[in-house]
């Protein structure tokens, strides 16, 4: 049986990358949203996720993009670095690439390309030589929605959990977060990777959560956190209501531009995404504003 780690307690912020209005990353703006972070209460940041625009950033902006990030936090807070290609052997340079840097934990997304080839045995090999080529410890990112629908079981990760170097999972499918802390919460740390269900993960004896809202807001994400803990739980469901109902008009009125959006509102740099996302239309630009004004965010 694994403790939870607990380096993986509390509320991290997959946080985004700032562009130009030319398209290039914007460094400067990048260390401003730190600034505010390092002193926001958040445990740390997932770098180099899907709110990170991974995909969309060269390899070279990715290391710059890390190096920023740790360069820049909280001396205590924690950075995970998402490692994500399509082969072991380029995983593998990125993930010692990304130890050098100084990362805390390495986050692996199965690969896709091939997804038909995508077998348990063959993502369970996958993992596990990443895992043993570093020193740093790994986490499993479960987020079928960016890898052509590849779904981590809870017979893959409970293979993986025997492997010391492969200490949690970030779990952003739908339906599934009970099924891994039922499974797993004794074998692995488990983390929520919405708002939406991140309330139910802590209770049920996840470790926290890497959730988009806390790159916007990261006090209310963090207050709700600390309800549960102490377990102040009708305050706490309150809370969650309203988290709820931001996180929903936000994330879900258009994914990473509208959290971009909502973070240029809150003062932050958001900026646009990245070409080929398009920038938030003005009909849910308008809509954003509205409920962060009747919510009493801005």
């Amino acid at each position: 049986m694994k403790e939870m780690n607990e380096k993986l307690t509390g509320i991290f912020a997959p946080i985004t990358t700032p562009f130009t209005s030319d398209g290039e990353v914007d460094y400067t703006g990048l260390k401003k949203n730190m600034e505010f972070y390092a002193k926001s209460g958040i445990k740390g940041y997932l770098a180099l996720g899907s709110n990170g625009e991974n995909k969309s950033l060269t390899n070279e902006e990715k290391l710059k993009v890390l190096k920023t990030i740790i360069d820049n936090k909280g001396e205590d807070q924690i950075v995970m670095g998402g490692c994500i290609f399509e082969s072991t052997y380029e995983t593998i340079e990125f993930a010692k690439k990304f130890e050098e840097l100084g990362v805390d934990f390495i986050t692996l997304l199965p690969p896709s390309y091939f997804k038909k080839q995508m077998t348990e045995p063959v993502l369970v090999k996958y993992f596990n030589d990443v895992a043993n080529a570093v020193d740093t410890p790994c986490l499993l990112y479960n987020a079928p929605q960016f890898c052509g629908g590849t779904t981590l079981s809870v017979n893959l990760v409970a293979e993986c959990a025997k492997n010391p170097k492969i200490v949690g999972i970030k779990d952003s499918s739908t339906g599934n977060i009970e099924n891994f802390l039922f499974g797993l919460r004794d074998k692995i740390s488990v983390m929520a990777g919405s708002a939406n269900f991140f309330m139910r993960t802590v209770i049920m004896g996840g470790s926290g959560g890497i959730v988009s809202l806390a790159n916007i807001f990261p006090g209310i994400v963090c207050e709700l956190y600390q309800l549960i803990l102490d377990k102040k739980y009708e305050e706490a469901f309150a809370l969650n209501d309203k988290v709820l109902r931001l996180n929903k008009g936000v994330s879900g009125a258009g994914g990473v531009a509208a959290v971009k959006y909502a973070m240029d509102l809150a003062g932050l740099k958001g900026g646009d995404p990245r070409l080929p996302l398009l920038p938030l239309p003005q009909d849910k630009r308008d809509k954003v504003k509205k409920l962060l004004e009747e919510n009493g965010m801005i």
